[in-house]
């Protein structure tokens, strides 16, 4: 996401999901305000898409949807839309809402210079409002690394880091076991 709105008037969310749909380039929307999305790297987009082949076979059959960056999560008590680089629903609500999920229970955003301290914060921060979220996973695009914050009992969040040094890697909301050499395949790493 970039820095300044795209526009200087405030949109509603009906407006921004007219425009989203009418447009070419993808926006997130933040209470009114709209932020046209910038284009991924190789590793960013190869990443993406090894966990989404990934976890669309697991849940296949399931009643779970995989999405990948093209769906809209929708906080409605925020007045938010973020398109997350992958996310998982398993609630049959979602179902009714063909441009945006509401309920997701595992939400993935690969990290990049651009975004990663907004991920980490901001982001991170309105996410943690979806009472059907149960993890929100980092992955690393200049080394083999997975974060992994893991919604508890009293609903804390807690990190499990995931690296090279580990073979696997775990996605507990969806019951998913994932290797890091499968997560990793084709990615060519630039510093």
């Amino acid at each position: 996401m970039i820095a300044s709105p795209q526009e200087n008037y405030l949109v509603t969310p009906e407006e921004y999901l007219q425009l989203e749909e009418q447009g070419q380039e993808k926006h997130e929307y933040i209470n009114g305000y709209i932020y046209a999305m910038a284009g991924a790297s190789d590793p960013h987009v190869t990443i993406a898409g090894n966990l989404f082949a990934l976890l669309r076979n697991h849940v296949r059959g399931s009643g779970c949807r995989v999405y990948m960056s093209d769906m809209k999560a929708r906080i409605e008590s925020l007045n938010r839309f973020y398109y997350p680089d992958v996310m998982v629903t398993c609630d049959q609500r979602d179902q009714e809402t063909p441009n945006y999920k509401r309920f997701p229970c595992l939400i993935v955003e690969v990290l990049s210079d651009s975004t990663e301290a907004f991920d980490r914060g901001d982001k991170f921060a309105d996410y943690q409002v979806l009472e059907s979220l149960q993890e929100y996973v980092l992955i690393n695009t200049k080394r083999q690394r997975v974060e992994c914050f893991r919604r508890n009992e009293p609903g804390l969040w807690i990190l499990q880091s995931y690296t090279s040094a580990q073979e696997s890697f775990s996605l507990n909301s969806v019951k998913f076991e994932g290797t890091m050499a499968a997560l990793y395949e084709d990615v060519v790493f630039v510093s």
